[in-house]
Parts: structure tokens; sequence; C-alpha cells
């Protein structure tokens, strides 16, 4: 076979090869003119762009033996069929009011081709209404499939995860509502093709590089995994919500719960009420006990971000394991060490991944890691208008944001909270840091405005609780993804293992 330029492509990352048909075109240019009866195949590979974007690029080869091409086109199947972890059957559900209304149309004219080409089936389902998707995967045959695909914004990826994740629960007879029960892992790996700029871009920019249906669904085909920690919010014995982002309190659940207002805004919704937010300044008292994340090998401050094959998460998952050898999984929680901070806070977020984002390329927390079975808590206390402006500004810059005196982070495996009004509301919120608690306060208390407690921003969605119980579930869940690739502007120099080099 001949072609005029080298091309170095891992067999991981080759599509589709098919039996090509030489138009007349083609034979009328430069050496296969020669040729009395040319025979070809086309290779279709994922090409690597800027910014970790990916594209189906092609590249077709000639030659005049036929069966040559035919051996070549077999060989290259064969090593296709050796690709174990790419899905062969896929569940997909379409949220139609996702993406402006432009959800079906993007995954038919983006997505769809690309995952014939693969030779991947799909079911695909149009939800009709809130929780169809949640409450479908309690009912299907879920064994037949080898992942499930989510189009559509953060709404729809939530009802995914949450259908996907109580399904095992269900099967395996674990009970949601308890917050210490060791939850049973899912296999079956979520693939989001993102539509819009809100929490789901978070997700892809976090563990794929970039917000794109392209690429996310040539990660689904080449068939990437990536483990994913998940952390289970409760309230009083009763299960709440999963979160995989970002769990806030005050500053961001504030912002939340008055955009949810404004509907009608549209995404300048955001700004408009992030804008109001910062202004009102509300700061809100309480407690936080939280248990230190002794088996992580990473700090939040260590500026170790989480890559492709992150090692950190490989250790920590491994050290994990081990504690829970040695300890059993039956060891009281009271018992452990827990650490109690109380104080008047602008801010609470709990982040189990780096929350990047397009105007915060950093995130929340830019060493936070993906699968290693802890999240970084970052507490924002009282602090002047222009301090906190100061901190807000540090997440779309290179600079340290936890250089603050107002400012405290820990990597933590489980955390609560609660506030004075909880307290006097339910006397027994919580088992660890009972009576403890202090109350909600404001910067100026002649203000009119009423806000008695803040809300807790759960991945775009609001929680009905301030008083919460969270735990961490270390890879809960997998996602078609590989993480952050180190970027590489010699593609030759990708690693060669398996790599076949078409000539």
């Amino acid at each position: 076979c001949v072609h005029t330029e080298n091309c170095f492509v891992p067999t991981s990352e080759i599509i589709a090869v098919e039996e090509t048909e030489p138009n007349k075109k083609q034979r009328n240019v430069g050496k296969w003119q020669k040729m009395a009866k040319p025979h070809a195949f086309t290779v279709y590979y994922v090409k690597k762009a800027r910014n970790h974007r990916w594209r189906c690029s092609d590249v077709t080869f000639w030659c005049v033996d036929e069966h040559l091409c035919n051996q070549w086109v077999q060989a290259l199947k064969e090593l296709l069929e050796m690709q174990k972890s790419r899905p062969k059957q896929l569940l997909v559900y379409i949220n139609p009011y996702g993406g402006k209304r432009q959800g079906k149309r993007i995954y038919e004219q983006k997505v769809a081709p690309l995952f014939s080409l693969a030779s991947i089936a799909t079911d695909v389902v149009i939800t009709e209404h809130a929780n169809h998707a949640k409450d479908n995967l309690y009912e299907v045959n879920i064994n037949k499939y080898d992942g499930v695909v989510c189009v559509g914004g953060d709404g729809m990826f939530s009802e995914v995860m949450h259908g996907l994740i109580g399904r095992m629960q269900k099967d395996s007879g674990i009970d949601q509502n308890n917050p210490k029960a060791p939850l049973v892992q899912c296999n079956i790996r979520i693939g989001i093709i993102p539509l819009t700029s809100r929490s789901t871009d978070c997700i892809c920019y976090s563990t794929v590089g970039i917000s794109d249906p392209v690429t996310s669904a040539l990660h689904i085909i080449v068939g990437d995994c990536q483990p994913l920690d998940v952390s289970s919010i409760h309230h009083n014995n009763t299960f709440l919500k999963y979160s995989v982002s970002l769990l806030g309190y005050g500053f961001y659940g504030d912002i939340l719960k008055d955009s949810e207002k404004k509907r009608w805004m549209g995404p300048m919704r955001y700004d408009y009420s992030g804008f109001k937010t910062f202004l009102s300044h509300h700061y809100y008292e309480g407690t936080v006990s939280f248990q230190p994340a002794k088996h992580t090998l990473g700090s939040p401050r260590d500026k170790d971000s989480c890559r492709t094959g992150c090692y950190i998460c490989k250790e920590s998952e491994q050290q994990l394991a081990e504690q829970h050898k040695e300890c059993g999984l039956k060891r009281k929680e009271d018992e452990e060490e827990w650490k109690v901070i109380k104080g008047k806070f602008l801010a609470i977020n709990a982040v189990n991944m780096s929350c990047a984002c397009p105007r915060s390329p950093k995130g929340l927390s830019p060493a936070a890691h993906l699968a290693d079975g802890s999240a970084d808590l970052i507490l924002v206390r009282k602090c002047s208008r222009f301090d906190f402006l100061r901190y807000l500004v540090r997440h779309t810059n290179q600079e340290d944001q936890f250089d603050f005196s107002f400012v405290d982070v820990y990597r933590v495996k489980s955390f609560q909270f609660t506030s004075k009004l909880s307290e006097d509301n339910e006397s027994s919120v919580t088992d660890i840091g009972k009576k403890r608690f202090g109350q909600f306060c404001r910067d100026h208390p002649a203000c009119c405005c009423n806000i008695a407690n803040s809300t807790w921003n759960c991945d775009g969605e609001t929680l009905d609780s301030s008083a919460i119980e969270v735990r961490v579930h270390c890879q809960l869940m997998k996602l078609f993804a590989r993480g952050i690739e180190e970027n590489c502007k010699d593609e030759a120099a990708y690693n060669q293992s398996g790599v076949e080099q078409l000539l």
C-alpha cells in the first residue's frame, strides 16, 4: 500500500475500516493513473486538534493487488475486535428541549452518523417529561447495554446518573436512605453529549477537556473509561441527591436560588444573579464537621493536577481499599476522627473535581482529583467585599486562589453542616457537632431582606434542606472519558505501545 504521508495512529483510536470504491477523479491523480484496476480501503481515525478537541478524519490506501488489500482490511478489523472496552450496544436518552431545543438535531446530525460508522447499535429514547430517563432506568433490561448516553443539559445527566446508581442499589438490596451504607459501584459507563454551557460543561471540561458533542461521541466510540467519585447527600437519614461536581452553600447557593426566579432571562440570569449576590454580601454562621481524607496522597494545594492515568487516583483507591480491609466497613463513623469548625461563612464549597470551565480554566479547586475517594472542602470566611472579589478573580487567572487568610481548604471523605435555625427547628439533625452551632448573620442588619438560610447548590439543582450529611463514594460510577490529556505538540510522540504505523 502507498500513501503520500506518514500517519501514526494508535489502534485504540481507529474508529472504523471500510473497503472503498475508487472513483474516476481519484484514479486520474498522479500514481494511480498507472494502475489498471486499483483497490482501496479507508481508515477512519481520531484526529486530535487543539484544546483537547477530537475530530473524525480518514485516510484512503490504494494498491493493485486485491488480495493484499483484503488482507489489510481483515487485519485492521481484527485489531478493532480486540478492543474489548468498546461499546456495541448503547441506550441513548435525548432531551428534546435541551440546547435551545437543538438536542435531537445535534444528535442526529453529529453523533448518530459516528455511532453508525463504528457499528454501534443504539436504542434511543426521547424523554417526554421530568424524570422520564430516571424512571425508565429502573425498568429496562440494563444488562443488554454497554453504556448509557445522555443528550441534553445538566438535568438530563443528573437524571441518568441518579437512575443508574439507584438501579444498581435496588438490584443489590442497598438502602439509599442509610447514609453509612456502602454503595455498589456502577460498571455501566455513562456518556455525556453536551449541548449547553451549564454544569455538564463542568463535567466535560474536567473529564474530557472540552465541551463538544463530536469529541464526546468519539470518546464513547473508542471505549474510554474514567472512574468518578460521587458524593451522597442525606438529611435526617433521608437520601436527598448525589453530587459529582459542585456542592455549594452561601454564595453559589444564593446565585442559584435567585436565578431560578429569572429563567425568562435565559443564560444571562446567572451573570445578573451573580452580580446581585455579590453586592448583597450575605454571610451565614454555622458549623462544619468533617473527616480528613487520610488515604489520599495529594493535597488541595500541591498543584498536582488530575490527568489521564492519574497515579494519585490509583494509589488513593488502593490505600482506601487497604483501610477498609484493616478496619472493616462496620466501623462506626462516630469513632473516627472528626474536625469541627465554627464560623461565619460567605461560601462553603465541596467539589469532587476541579470544576473547570471556560470562565474558570483552573476551576474552584485546580488540584482536585476525579477518582481518589475525596472531595475538596473550601471554606470562605466572612471578609470584606473587596477581599471576596480578589478571591473570585483568582478563579480566572494563574494565582493561588487559596492564598488568603479567610480561605481554608481541606481534603475530606465526609462532612456535615448545620445552622442555628436548623438546630432550633430540628434538635437532632446530625449526630456530629450537636449543640455546637451558631446562627445566621448578615453584614447589614438594617437590610429589609428576610433570608434566614442559604440554599445548597447541588450540581446546578437546589436542595430543600440546609442541614446535610455528605459522604464521598470512591469511584462509584464510570464515564466514557479518559481524564485530561497532557498537551502533545508532536503526534508522533504519542505512546507507541500497540501503535500501528500506516504507510
